[in-house]
C-alpha cells in the first residue's frame, strides 16, 4: 500500500517536476548562453586593445629602434593571433578542442570562460548574429598577417640602424595607422553585432522563461482543478452511496416500497402529528399468495408481489405511504384522511384486486386481498396500539371469508385478538 501511495504521489507531482526541471534547464541554458556571449565581448575588448597596442609599439619601434618596444609589439600581437588560431581550430573538421583551448588562453581569455567560448562557437555559429560576428572577426586575418609581416620588415630594415629615409619612414608609419583604422572598424562591428545578438538572446530567453512560468501556473491551475473535480466526484459518489445505503435500509429490495422499519417510523411521526387531522391506517394480506408460491415457485411469487406493489401505488397522494411489511403483507399510511375516505380507499383497492389477474406460464390466478382499516384521531394512540387495531381488522376480514374490507370501530367484537403469530397468517394465506 505504501509503495502504491508513493507511486500515486509521484504520478501527481510528475507534471510539476517536469515543468520545474524544464524551467531550470532553460534558466541554466540562458545563463550559459549569456555568459558565453559576455565572454566573447570581453575577449573582443582584449583582442581590440592588443592589436592597437601592437600597432602602437611597432610604431614606437619604427622610430626608436628599441628592442624592448619590439618585444611589447610581439606580446600584444600574440593575443589576436591566439584568438585567430582558436577560431581556425574550431572551424576544422573534426574540431580540435584542445588547440582551440590553447588559442583562447593565448588570447588572454579567462580559463573559466574558455569552455563557454568553445561551446557557443561549436553549436551556435550558424545563428545569424554570431555568424555575422565571426565574419567580422575573420575579416581581420589578412590584417594580422600584414601586421606580422610588417613587423618583420621593419625589424629587418632597422637591423642596419635607424631608417634615414624620411619618406620611407613616413610611408611605414602611415600604413600602420591605416591598419589600425581597419582593425578598429572590424572590432567595433564585431562588438556591435555581439551586443545586438546579446540583447536579442536576452529578449528571446526571457520570453521562453515567461512562457514556461505561465505553463507551470496553468498546469498548476489545471491540476488543482482536476483534483477538486476528482474530490467533488468522490464526494458525490460517497453521497450517492450513502443515499443508496439509506434507501436500502428503508426500502424493500424486491418491490422498492418502504419496508417495515420505514413504515413504523413514518407512522410514529404521523401519530405525533395527528392533531393536524385524522390518520388512516390500512393493512392488507393477499389471499392467494401461498397458492401461487406453491404451484409456480418463488420466482412467480416475487413477480406477483412486484405487480401488487405497482397496483397499490396507483392514485396515491404524494404524502401517502405504501410499504411492504413482510411476505404478502402490505400497509398504507393515509395522513389527514377521514374515516369515510380511508374506507373508500380500501374498498377501491379491494375492487382493483378483484379485477386483477396474475398470469404465469399460461396459468391465470385470481388474486384478492383481505383489508383492515382503522382511523386514528386520538393523539394518545401508541404505535403498537395503532398496528394492533389495523392488524386485528385485517385478521377479521380473513376470518369473515376474505376479499373484503373490515373497519376497526373500536368494539371488542371486532378486535378478536390482541396479536397473532405470523405463522398463523402464513397458514391462512
Amino acid at each position: 500500500m505504501k509503495g502504491r501511495s508513493f507511486l500515486h504521489v509521484i504520478k501527481l507531482v510528475s507534471p510539476f517536476v517536469m515543468v520545474v526541471v524544464l524551467q531550470a534547464t532553460i534558466a541554466g541554458f540562458s545563463l550559459e548562453v549569456m555568459s558565453s556571449v559576455r565572454a566573447y565581448v570581453a575577449g573582443e575588448a582584449l583582442w581590440s586593445r592588443s592589436q592597437k597596442n601592437a600597432v602602437y609599439f611597432l610604431n614606437l619601434y619604427l622610430h626608436s629602434g628599441e628592442p624592448s618596444q619590439f618585444a611589447h609589439y610581439q606580446t600584444s600581437l600574440a593575443v589576436p593571433i591566439g584568438d585567430e588560431f582558436a577560431r581556425w581550430a574550431l572551424e576544422r573538421d573534426p574540431v580540435d578542442v584542445e588547440a582551440a583551448r590553447v588559442g583562447f588562453l593565448q588570447g588572454g581569455n579567462h580559463p573559466d570562460d574558455v569552455p563557454g567560448l568553445i561551446w557557443l562557437f561549436r553549436y551556435f555559429s550558424g545563428v545569424s548574429f554570431l555568424q555575422e560576428a565571426i565574419r567580422e572577426w575573420a575579416a581581420t586575418d589578412p590584417m594580422l598577417l600584414e601586421l606580422s609581416v610588417f613587423g618583420e620588415v621593419i625589424r629587418s630594415e632597422l637591423a642596419n640602424g635607424p631608417v634615414q629615409d624620411t619618406g620611407r619612414l613616413q610611408h611605414l608609419s602611415s600604413r600602420l595607422s591605416e591598419l589600425n583604422a581597419q582593425f578598429t572598424v572590424h572590432a567595433k562591428r564585431f562588438s556591435t553585432v555581439l551586443g545586438e545578438g546579446s540583447r536579442a538572446i536576452k529578449v528571446t530567453l526571457t520570453c521562453i522563461n515567461i512562457v514556461t512560468a505561465v505553463t507551470l501556473i496553468l498546469l498548476l491551475i489545471w491540476h488543482t482543478r482536476r483534483l477538486v473535480l476528482q474530490r467533488q466526484a468522490f464526494e458525490d459518489a460517497l453521497h450517492a452511496e450513502k443515499e443508496r445505503l439509506a434507501w436500502q435500509a428503508s426500502h424493500d429490495w424486491l418491490t422498492g416500497l418502504a419496508n417495515r422499519r420505514a413504515f413504523e417510523a413514518r407512522l410514529q411521526a404521523e401519530l405525533d402529528n395527528v392533531a393536524a387531522g385524522p390518520l388512516g391506517l390500512i393493512l392488507l394480506d393477499l389471499d392467494q399468495f401461498k397458492n401461487v408460491n406453491d404451484s409456480c415457485g418463488h420466482l412467480a411469487g416475487d413477480r406477483l408481489l412486484c405487480q401488487v406493489s405497482r397496483l397499490l401505488q396507483q392514485d396515491r397522494r404524494p404524502h401517502d405511504l405504501v410499504a411492504r411489511l413482510g411476505g404478502d403483507e402490505f400497509g398504507l399510511i393515509l395522513p389527514q384522511c377521514s374515516p369515510s375516505n380511508a374506507v373508500d380507499v380500501a374498498e377501491r383497492l379491494r375492487r382493483a384486486f378483484e379485477l386483477f389477474n396474475f398470469v404465469w406460464d399460461d396459468r391465470c390466478f385470481a388474486v384478492t386481498a383481505s383489508i383492515g382499516v382503522t382511523c386514528i384521531a386520538d393523539r394518545g394512540t401508541s404505535l403498537e396500539d395503532a398496528m394492533r387495531r389495523a392488524d386485528a381488522a385485517c385478521y377479521r376480514a380473513k376470518e369473515k371469508g376474505r376479499n373484503r374490507v373490515q373497519v376497526d370501530n373500536m368494539r371488542p367484537d371486532v378486535i378478536v385478538v390482541a396479536a397473532r403469530p405470523r405463522e398463523a397468517i402464513a397458514a391462512q394465506g
